[in-house]
């Protein structure tokens, strides 16, 4: 089956500058896709190139089989665009807002009114049906919006920093929302800074910087080709001897040195290959050769550390 996002050598240029320089990348359906990076990665480049609003300088992207290039109208019809900045009609009550745009997408009236309703509960704004806009918070704005997105049904939801300025229990709301619609078998593309959200519910991860996508793949993927290697500490009652002959049994372990034996305790740092599995199969030998482990870490492996070994903080 084809990837339902296509994403080809896309690139863009703004003068002598480039935002998006040569982006290749697929994303499956049904997958939610964190597309990481910090602030003027180019990110926000990328999304508008992907939903017809801005011209490429080069590169192809394609979105369930139609080229945003050639068939614009048609991407329209299959993708949810929710903005970073999004506009809000202040005057307009909650249902008008939706009402409206759902008569853009020619909803006849007659199916507005049932499909408002779904959508509202969907985001848990009916109690604010009639409510103007200009009365939300920031969190139910962002719901409200993400509602709009959904009016027509759309495949594939292209989220630009959906959690952008809102305050914790928001963007817990918010991701809850994005796993929910992922169930109901919408592809999510959401572009973000904030780590967390990648954790918690991204199927795969790509990280951008400078306009160059610099990693990609599922976060232990990511782990194992960014940071290969990682340190390990291990502090054991008694002498080194036992534990280094355990330890230098271990393929994925290399470079065992004792760095410290204060009051009858051995510290030992080594450097480690191996994924969280392996990992936990070394303290397992350790005990199992009755060695006395009082401490054991590794070197922090999560996305932030990801993150930041893959980038070195460029922008365009």
């Amino acid at each position: 089956m084809a990837p339902i996002i296509e994403i080809q050598n896309l690139t863009k240029r703004f003068g002598s500058r480039t935002a998006v320089d040569g982006l290749t990348l697929e994303v499956e359906a049904g997958e939610i896709f964190g597309f990481v990076g910090p602030n003027g990665a180019g990110k926000t480049s990328a999304i508008r190139m992907m939903t017809t609003l801005l011209e490429p300088t080069g590169g192809e992207v394609r979105i369930d089989g139609y080229s945003v290039g050639k068939q614009a109208r048609q991407v329209r019809q299959v993708i949810g665009y929710m903005p970073d900045l999004f506009g809000l009609y202040h005057n307009m009550k909650v249902w008008e807002y939706l009402d409206f745009f759902a008569a853009c997408y020619r909803i006849p009236p007659g199916a507005r009114r049932g499909l408002i309703d779904d959508l509202l509960e969907l985001v848990d704004l009916s109690h604010r049906r009639d409510d103007v806009l200009d009365s939300l918070s920031r969190g139910m704005q962002q719901r409200l919006s993400l509602a709009r997105t959904l009016v027509h049904d759309p495949k594939v939801l292209i989220l630009d920093e959906p959690a952008s300025g809102l305050d914790p229990r928001a963007r817990v709301e918010i991701r809850e929302l994005l796993v929910q619609l992922a169930g109901m078998g919408k592809t999510v593309f959401f572009s973000t800074h904030i780590l967390a959200d990648v954790v918690e519910i991204c199927t795969r991860v790509g990280i951008l910087e400078a306009g160059k996508l610099v990693a990609m793949g599922e976060l232990e993927t990511l782990q194992q080709q960014v940071m290969p290697r990682r340190k390990l500490e291990i502090t054991v009652l008694g002498a080194a001897g036992p534990a280094q002959a355990v330890l230098e049994q271990v393929p994925a372990i290399s470079n065992v040195q004792i760095t410290g034996q204060p009051n009858g305790k051995t510290r030992l740092e080594l450097e480690f290959s191996g994924d969280d599995d392996a990992l936990s199969q070394v303290l397992a030998a350790l005990v199992e050769h009755g060695i006395p482990v009082i401490h054991f870490s590794a070197d922090s492996r999560d996305l932030e550390a990801v993150f930041m070994r893959a980038t070195k903080g460029l922008v365009t």
